[in-house]
């Protein structure tokens, strides 16, 4: 008798063959909801560290362009006596410029490739830092800044 009324009082310890399971049981809006703003949150703070790395990965190929544009144009020198011509640009190392002899390139295995923004990168000869200029200004195309907005030269 005990036990009978205890299971419909509803506080009995031992459920035994009689268990009842939730109708339609799974998951309610709110859990969800909850879920659903801990993975936003998640992303929130993976996604800066993500895109900054982006941002990095670019200067460091900038650099490396750079540091490679500028190998070859000591190798046009050294064959050819002089850098290129501002008018020629870095064209010269991949195309032979007219009336030049010397010229044993190319010098490049394909054409000049743009910077990580896309934008062509600046050749200067004779340069203001030295025998020629090369640099790309950044994320922005704007002189001065920091991390990605940085200019990256050659001198």
């Amino acid at each position: 008798m005990m036990s009978r009324l205890a299971r419909l009082r509803g506080d009995c310890r031992h459920d035994g063959p009689h268990r009842r399971i939730r109708q339609g049981a799974g998951f309610t809006l709110l859990e969800l909801l909850v879920v659903m703003v801990i993975i936003g949150l998640l992303a929130g703070l993976v996604a800066p560290q993500y895109f900054n790395q982006i941002g990095k990965s670019n200067v460091k190929i900038a650099k490396a362009q750079i540091d490679s544009l500028g190998k070859a144009l000591d190798q046009y020198r050294l064959d050819v006596g002089q850098y290129p011509t501002t008018e020629e640009g870095l064209d010269a190392l991949f195309t032979r410029p007219q009336n030049e002899p010397r010229w044993s390139g190319p010098y490049l295995k394909k054409a000049v490739p743009p910077d990580p923004w896309n934008r062509p990168y600046v050749y200067r000869s004779p340069g203001e830092h030295g025998e020629y200029d090369l640099y790309t200004l950044g994320r922005t195309g704007q002189p001065g800044g920091t991390g990605e907005d940085v200019a990256i030269t050659s001198w």
